[in-house]
């Protein structure tokens, strides 16, 4: 199976921002940890990742694929890689975390700070993915301006919610 430069710039980049957005939701649903607040989060945010990517691969080699064509080893690791920018994506805010005590942040603020961070990444990914697609000036903007807005709308269920 060939995969065309469009097919390759919607895996690398569509994931990353699809990972962004989990990471922050997974950071607003988790106000109340235990007794280890960092660390569950950070193992939180990763695992999250990984069980998105595995549902991911899932979906791509047992969705449309096994429908088209039998599956072999080399099409398996393709689609891996694939969506791998999903637990890519989880990655910066779960260090933000880790390492939010070194920056004097109380929980509340490493919340903040993975928050803030994983809204940048959505940004970033889907501004990467216009400009690899060659989108002019303005749809870079337009796609980085959509990105901005959703990410805000996360942090305003964040204000909302409270916890």
């Amino acid at each position: 199976m060939t995969r065309t430069s469009a097919d390759k710039t919607h895996a690398d980049y569509t994931g990353g921002v699809y990972g962004s957005m989990l990471a922050a939701s997974v950071i607003i649903g988790a106000g109340s940890l235990g007794s280890f607040p960092r660390a569950e989060l950070v193992l939180l945010l990763l695992l999250t990742g990984v069980v998105f990517w595995v549902a991911h691969v899932h979906a791509q080699l047992f969705g449309a694929r096994l429908a088209q064509q039998a599956l072999d080893r080399r099409i398996v690791l393709q689609v891996c890689r694939d969506e791998w920018p999903i637990v890519k994506a989880a990655v910066p805010p779960a260090a933000a975390v880790a390492l939010s005590p070194l920056l004097g942040l109380d929980v509340r603020g490493a919340l903040w700070l993975a928050l803030s961070i994983a809204v940048a990444g959505q940004v970033g990914w889907s501004v990467a993915a216009a400009l690899r697609a060659g989108a002019s000036r303005r749809l870079v903007a337009a796609t980085a301006s959509v990105n901005l807005l959703l990410g805000l709308l996360i942090i305003a269920c964040k204000l909302v919610l409270k916890h």
